[in-house]
């Protein structure tokens, strides 16, 4: 089977399954899209692999596509939702636009979330925001994986922080991170491949640091920069999970191990416009200017460039719209098995039935 796959005919094959599944056309739209660009941006723990267990969700109603998203309460600056456990990527991309239009309004909003499920990546609500010429702060908590500074289970989640920034000529600042060493996901994907996975990223159920990534998934992911992490991590998941009264700590739950109750996952949408404080051309001059100053830094020995966050995945992103996106041969089987199940064909998606002109 091949294993390379055209963005857009992939994008298309995860909307139609999801269609197929008997997700709104609309809603099918939004989950595909935001899989495929975590794909195409390099994220692969955070593309079309989580693809089987949305479905599942949606099967086994852990998911309702046809909840509508509430506002529950709202101020001039602030608004909090319940998703009623709709799709994170659909609940996230409601957010999303209520917070970007409630500050061209009044200059800034906040918008949590509640009664969400996982939401993909952050990059891709902060990409959709520097569209619009606003920066965006968006972080999410998630179910257990990672232990307190200290401990030996998990208590908090790999809680993810993602910054959206626009500027002119040179690329956006795309901070996208997770407050471990690592995504729990990219364990995922090694574990799939059977992989090892570097020393210093997880321990062990008995809190031994481990290699393993099976041993891993068992055990917990480490914060990133130990204490620090952890701390950041806790905050998070205040605002997105105490703040919005969604779950928090052992009460967002594990959308691979439970399977009686919502998610409950909590998220945090802040923008800001920018002409509230410069013209917008203005700022993004700037920008250029701070991102071109700090690329011409004295360079450290092998060093041949410095790179701004999101930098990298731009690149990917242009390299896997032109040359395809390469799955785990797990990864197809699974997809492909899914799609014959509904009657789509993932074949069709794949690079090689198309030109160049068509997957760029």
């Amino acid at each position: 089977m091949p294993t390379r796959y055209n963005w857009l005919k992939l994008q298309q094959f995860c909307q139609q399954v999801f269609q197929k599944a008997g997700v709104p056309a609309g809603s099918a739209a939004i989950v595909a899209e935001s899989l495929i660009q975590a794909d195409l941006r390099g994220v692969d723990s955070h593309g079309v692999v989580r693809t089987p267990i949305y479905l599942k969700r949606v099967e086994k109603n852990m998911i309702d596509p046809f909840a509508e998203v509430e506002i529950v309460s709202e101020s001039n600056a602030t608004i909090l939702i319940d998703g009623h456990n709709n799709f994170g990527a659909v609940i996230g991309m409601n957010a999303l636009t209520l917070a970007l239009g409630k500050a061209e309004q009044n200059g800034a909003a906040i918008v949590g979330v509640k009664g969400s499920n996982h939401f993909g990546t952050g990059a891709y609500y902060a990409m959709k925001a520097i569209e619009r010429d606003m920066i965006l702060l968006v972080m999410s908590n998630a179910s257990q994986t990672m232990p307190p500074t200290g401990g030996v289970r998990p208590f908090i989640g790999t809680n993810p922080l993602a910054v959206g920034v626009p500027s002119n000529e040179e690329l956006p600042y795309i901070l996208d991170m997770a407050t471990s060493v690592v995504a729990r996901g990219k364990i995922i994907v090694s574990a799939q491949k059977g992989e090892d996975i570097p020393f210093g990223w997880a321990i062990d159920k008995e809190g031994n640091p481990t290699t393993d990534a099976q041993a891993a998934l068992e055990g917990s992911v480490l914060p990133l920069g130990g204490a620090k992490g952890y701390g950041i991590s806790m905050f998070i998941d205040i605002l997105s999970g105490v703040l919005t009264g969604a779950g928090f700590g052992k009460y967002v739950n594990n959308m691979y191990e439970n399977w009686n109750e919502p998610q409950n996952v909590g998220h945090l949408f802040i923008a800001v416009d920018i002409k509230r404080f410069l013209p917008v051309e203005h700022f993004k001059a700037r920008m250029d200017q701070y991102i071109r100053e700090i690329k011409r830094e004295p360079k450290a020995p092998g060093v041949e460039e410095i790179l701004i966050p999101g930098e990298i995945e731009h690149r990917r992103t242009v390299e896997r719209k032109k040359n395809g996106i390469e799955l785990p041969v797990q990864v197809v089987k699974e997809l492909d098995a899914i799609g014959r199940s509904y009657g789509v064909s993932l074949a069709e998606a794949a690079c090689q039935n198309y030109s160049n002109e068509e997957s760029a």
